[in-house]
């Protein structure tokens, strides 16, 4: 009796709404047929390189690549948006990783893309990362000057607060910079004391201020 009423149970499912089962046979038979039709093409997408899960605890100190040419086929429809409405990724998990040097190479593993689209090659294959602790170092704070002497008087005295910033980083970047410097200041009109407020900037792109990057300068000038 129970196998009874599963069997009837079953072929009631199946014949309910027959028509629209029909219809959404034929029209997913027809969408199959027009994307088995369309001719096979390659073609070739430049994608920004992303990246996941750095663990805390450590930078990337290494110049990176920030896109990858990918070499994609597929049919026509889908590779006809890519690079408009569709845009490929290249996603690198960096999960675990230790301070060193670490290769990671670019294959269907890490590279998204649509269900028809297959990935043929990337260019480059590999991209490398170093990786190192962080650092934070105080550093002193040197002011640059244009235009001395020009009306005649002389720098006599300089004052600069605060007199260092503290900056942070990769350690092995932040370990080479010795100083940082201030924004020109033009002396060519100044006369007496006078007291200046610019900006520090630190010549390593990797390395950052720990706090905001200002200084006061106070410069006191003599008559030749």
């Amino acid at each position: 009796m129970k196998m009874n009423r599963l069997f009837k149970w079953f072929v009631e499912a199946l014949f309910e709404n027959l028509p629209w089962k029909l219809l959404a046979l034929a029209v997913a038979v027809i969408i199959w047929a027009l994307v088995a039709s369309e001719p096979e093409l390659s073609t070739f997408a430049t994608v920004r390189v992303q990246y996941k899960n750095l663990p805390d605890g450590l930078e990337i100190s290494s110049d990176p690549v920030t896109s990858i040419v990918l070499e994609l086929r597929g049919p026509q429809g889908e590779l006809r948006g890519v690079g408009e409405t569709i845009r490929p990724e290249v996603v690198i998990d960096m999960s675990n990783m230790d301070p060193g040097e670490h290769t990671f190479a670019i294959g269907r593993s890490n590279v998204k893309l649509a269900r028809a689209v297959h990935l043929v090659r990337s260019i480059p294959s590999e991209v490398r990362f170093t990786f190192e602790p962080p650092r934070i170092l105080s550093v002193p704070v040197q002011a640059r000057f244009t235009g001395e002497g020009q009306n005649g008087y002389l720098l006599a005295g300089v004052s600069i607060e605060p007199k260092a910033l503290e900056i942070g980083g990769p350690r092995s970047r932040v370990g080479r910079v010795t100083s940082v410097v201030t924004d020109q200041i033009d002396l060519s009109n100044v006369t007496g004391k006078s007291e200046f407020h610019v900006n520090a900037f630190v010549d390593d792109p990797f390395v950052h201020f720990e706090s905001a990057p200002e200084a006061v300068v106070t410069v006191t000038m003599k008559k030749k």
